[in-house]
């Protein structure tokens, strides 16, 4: 009994010990939320979010600064992680998920396998939706399937409006002609409204709320199985109309990036317990009241995933048969 006792004792010194020394690993340090773009877009306010609120979640409260380094579509931002910024666990990266995507149509270009970067967790999924303009007439998946022709607009082809209606062309056989060459979105919304344009693709975060409450768009079809609390109940996910296993792991790789609309990883490098302690702290964040409550003045919608769902969807896309991923790039070009 004598030795039992000794022995919890040591086992309690040594956690106690552990606790510690994570605390004061981080006690006076700084820790850097780097950002891929430059201040003032939609990953940026995500990023400077998280970076007011993760402070008290951390043991040892480190001071908490943000670092924009844009670039190359935030692709600059992701290769740092293992190029320069120390791998120490004092540097949480957020980027655009598109690159995931880049990564396994031109794997070549991107250099970056994204199951060989550390998930921390994202805020959001990012809700893709196709619609038509109400004086189409096109109001529902069938009016769609069923029209001769249909007309989308974008900037140019890679973008993420472009792939969701080359997917619509692609895998479901839906006719449709792209007018490309718009300065932005601004200016399809124009087009749309002008009756230039029949119907565009677009998170549905950024819908204009007079859009919605005014019906002036019929919403079509879902890339995300994910959904948003405003989303009326009726708008089908794509994945509803899939006939073959090729086409469902198409929209699987697709919906990839979506999925994990606003991550945030750290460099596979760091120690296994301070990925343990920055992931705890993520975690908790999301579940925190002045966090949420900033999120909603902002107007920032927040539909929390951890590390390891991230990271397990991801890996189920890496895993896509090969004739899959030639597909998806022949969508994308």
């Amino acid at each position: 009994m004598k030795k039992l006792l000794q022995s919890l004792c040591a086992l309690s010194a040594l956690t106690a010990s552990s606790a510690l020394a994570q605390d004061s690993f981080y006690k006076g340090k700084n820790f850097t939320v780097v950002i891929g773009y430059s201040p003032g877009g939609g990953y940026d306010s995500y990023g400077r979010l998280l970076a007011r609120h993760i402070n008290k979640n951390i043991d040892g409260k480190p001071e908490v600064i943000v670092q924009n380094l844009p670039g190359a579509g935030s692709l600059n931002a992701v290769r740092q992680l293992d190029a320069t910024q120390p791998k120490d666990g004092t540097y949480l990266t957020a980027f655009n998920p598109a690159l995931i995507l880049e990564s396994l149509v031109d794997p070549n270009r991107i250099k970056v396998k994204f199951t060989d970067v550390a998930w921390i967790g994202s805020i959001a999924p990012e809700v893709r939706v196709c619609y038509a303009w109400h004086a189409t007439g096109i109001k529902n998946w069938d009016d769609l399937v069923a029209r001769k022709e249909t007309v989308f607009g974008s900037t140019a082809k890679g973008t993420a409006n472009y792939m969701n209606a080359s997917t619509l062309r692609n895998v479901f056989n839906i006719k449709i002609r792209h007018v490309l060459g718009f300065p932005g979105s601004a200016e399809q919304k124009l087009a749309l409204e002008r009756g230039e344009l029949d119907a565009d693709c677009g998170s549905w975060s950024s819908l204009p709320a007079e859009w919605i409450t005014d019906k002036k768009i019929n919403p079509l079809v879902s890339f995300s199985p994910s959904r948003e609390a405003s989303m009326p109940a009726d708008i089908p996910y794509a994945g509803k109309f899939v006939k073959t296993e090729q086409q469902k792991e198409i929209l699987e790789i697709f919906a990839a990036s979506s999925e994990v609309g606003r991550p945030f990883i750290m460099s596979k490098a760091v120690p296994e317990d301070r990925l343990k302690i920055v992931r705890r702290a993520f975690d908790a964040t999301m579940k925190d009241e002045g966090f949420l409550a900033d999120a909603k003045k902002l107007n920032l919608p927040v539909q929390a995933m951890t590390g390891e769902e991230a990271a397990k969807v991801i890996a189920h896309v890496y895993a896509a048969k090969p004739e899959s991923i030639a597909k998806v790039r022949e969508i994308t070009e």
